[in-house]
């Protein structure tokens, strides 16, 4: 299948960082390991693989803005592009063994009136050799084959996926997160938790799992999820039902899901936020 230019510039960063990091992840016991807080860790992997996709982004666009899970913010401040990088979702499953971790980078774009969307992203398995990838208006994909969000219509029938919060975190990150496990258990099939948001949002553009909500999510965790979601007929937003493009930074609270169960989970999970407040 033919690429657009910005599509075959992303695919090359992130298949190239996938190759480096199926290196390490055949050899992780010679690897430099750094806790950035308790259950949060960073190893040379993250840190090669961030710097791969830096330079092959860099070069093959020089003017562009970049978030990147390890490195932060750089380039100019006035981008009108800012691609959006995680080199490695799943580090601790990474450094564990356990093959469930990702490539993801998305791109955004400021409009002249001010406005920011997300225009592309990707989420490459390297594991797996499943690249999931979406272009605005463009549908999204899983290698070459598109891809659509699940037509489950019952709640009690959904598969949801979550993310749990770190051993770093406090009580004022926990309740939120179980108030809304305890709210929705009763009512759906099941809920999973796998450790890479990233695949898990891609796992709902293709119809794996029904929705996912998680809280305190980080910018680079989602970028590429959410133009997947929206391309392969989902709906995806903050917990308050807001657009997630321009809202990039701190921790995020989204939730996700195919078009019949999403305004139902979404409300679910923003009663249960509000409850855990008072």
């Amino acid at each position: 299948m033919r690429l657009s230019p910005h599509m075959a510039v992303m695919h090359n960063a992130a298949i190239k960082a996938g190759r480096s990091l199926l290196r390490d992840f055949s050899d992780i016991e010679r690897l430099h390991i750094n806790s950035k807080a308790p259950g949060d860790f960073v190893s040379q992997a993250d840190l090669k693989s961030e710097q791969i996709i830096k330079e092959e982004l860099e070069k093959a666009r020089p003017g562009y803005g970049f978030l990147m899970e390890e490195s932060g913010e750089s380039g100019s401040e006035n981008w009108t592009w800012r691609w959006v990088v995680d080199p490695l979702d799943g580090t601790s499953n990474f450094l564990h063994g356990i093959p469930q971790w990702a490539v993801s980078i998305g791109l955004q774009r400021r409009h002249e009136d001010g406005s920011i969307e997300i225009v592309a992203g990707i989420v490459h398995s390297p594991v797996v050799q499943e690249t999931y990838w979406a272009e605005k208006g463009l549908g999204a994909f899983l290698n070459d084959r598109r891809i659509r969000v699940s037509n489950r219509t019952r709640l009690s029938e959904a598969l949801i996926a979550t993310g749990i919060p770190f051993a770093a975190s406090t009580k004022a990150i926990q309740r939120p997160f179980l108030n809304v496990l305890a709210t929705l258990m009763p009512r759906v099939a099941g809920v999973r938790r796998f450790g890479a948001a990233a695949l898990d949002l891609a796992g709902v553009a293709c119809g794996r799992f029904d929705g996912f909500w998680e809280y305190n999510l980080k910018p680079w965790d989602c970028a590429a999820g959410i133009i997947l979601i929206r391309e392969a007929g989902g709906q995806i937003t903050d917990s308050e039902g807001g657009i997630l493009d321009a809202n990039l930074k701190g921790g995020l609270n989204v939730v996700a899901g195919n078009q019949p169960l999403f305004a139902r989970l979404q409300k679910l999970v923003d009663r249960a936020l509000v409850l855990s407040k008072t």
